[in-house]
């Protein structure tokens, strides 16, 4: 059996730019050597020319990937081994196969933040659009993160006055009132995750200002019963753990002006066994009611280390279908 001769593509990145490409090759040429791993290519270069070379499909790949980061060095963007491996993620690179213009993007006064592949692009334009977003996936899809930088957005443009975040202390249960500190500092374990993105995009400083002030507040699910919550960016995180009673509440506590996001993993599940799942009952009474989107996130949108997709993947492959929906 003959094997095929490996493919070949040729490319010439325009303009000549020598702070650009020494950028885009990475020092010793550890961007490229990243690429070529994780494509299975060999690419070599001279100045702005580069050759790459193996499989059709996965040359072509390499070459777009290539153009695409030049271009954004050319628009001011840098190029870290963190946003190379974001760029290389299965999502990102079939967006780019699929010639897909992710023009989608969250702006805040610290970071700008841009969709990894057509899922996410979908998700941050549902925001936009829509007055309750559901997003559901597994773990590292950037559910969380793109729903904070949204509020974050909003609420430097004025759209909104408040960001409340809100998460199920499931493992809390009853004993919350016996932990010590104020409430806050109860519920803190649970609220971590948007902590870190807050922190990360608005700074400690500032995020301890706005939380004083309570134009960012933190509270467990529990806490908003009775509350009617105008003009406000409401996130519910890991609503997997929420009943059909609490997501119910959670849902009717939506006032005018305001956008709710909720965020969950079906298959990360910590209720009591025969519990409903308010997440899984609300995905189907509501399904198809206007005015509220469903994303849907897979393990390929995954934007994490890459062991992370290939983790997930393989805990979908052992799990009997329904084995999360406690």
């Amino acid at each position: 059996m003959n094997t095929p001769a490996p493919a070949l593509q040729s490319l010439t990145l325009e303009p000549d730019d020598a702070r650009c490409l020494a950028e885009l090759c990475g020092q010793h040429d550890e961007h490229l050597r990243q690429i070529e791993a994780r494509l299975k290519v060999k690419i070599q270069n001279r100045g702005n020319r580069f050759r790459v070379e193996g499989e059709a499909g996965r040359t072509s790949t390499a070459a777009t990937l290539l153009k695409h980061l030049y271009r954004e060095l050319r628009q001011g963007e840098a190029l870290s081994p963190e946003t190379l491996h974001l760029n290389l993620q299965e999502s990102s690179l079939a967006a780019l196969r699929e010639g897909l213009h992710l023009d989608a993007q969250v702006k805040t006064r610290r970071v700008v933040v841009k969709p990894r592949g057509d899922n996410q692009a979908h998700y941050i334009k549902a925001i936009a659009e829509y007055d309750i977003n559901f997003a559901i996936g597994p773990a590292g899809t950037g559910k969380t993160w793109l729903a904070v930088a949204c509020a974050i957005q909003a609420l430097e443009a004025e759209q909104v006055h408040r960001i409340i975040l809100v998460r199920p202390a499931v493992e809390a249960g009853e004993k919350l009132g016996f932990l010590p500190g104020d409430l806050a500092q109860k519920v803190d374990p649970y609220l971590r995750p948007l902590y870190d993105a807050l922190y990360e995009m608005l700074g400690f400083d500032r995020v301890g200002k706005l939380i004083e002030r309570n134009i960012i507040e933190i509270a467990p699910l529990a806490y908003m019963r009775g509350r009617t919550l105008n003009n406000a960016f409401i996130i519910l995180d890991e609503s997997q753990n929420t009943t059909r009673e609490q997501m119910k509440m959670f849902l009717t506590r939506i006032g005018f002006g305001s956008t709710a996001v909720i965020t969950g993993d079906i298959t990360q599940i910590d209720l009591p066994s025969g519990t409903l799942p308010g997440l899984r009952h609300a995905m189907h009474v509501l399904d198809q009611v206007p005015g509220i989107s469903f994303t849907h996130f897979e393990s390929r949108d995954v934007v994490r280390h890459t062991l992370v997709q290939r983790i997930v993947e393989a805990y979908q492959r052992a799990e009997p279908a329904g084995d999360g929906d406690r």
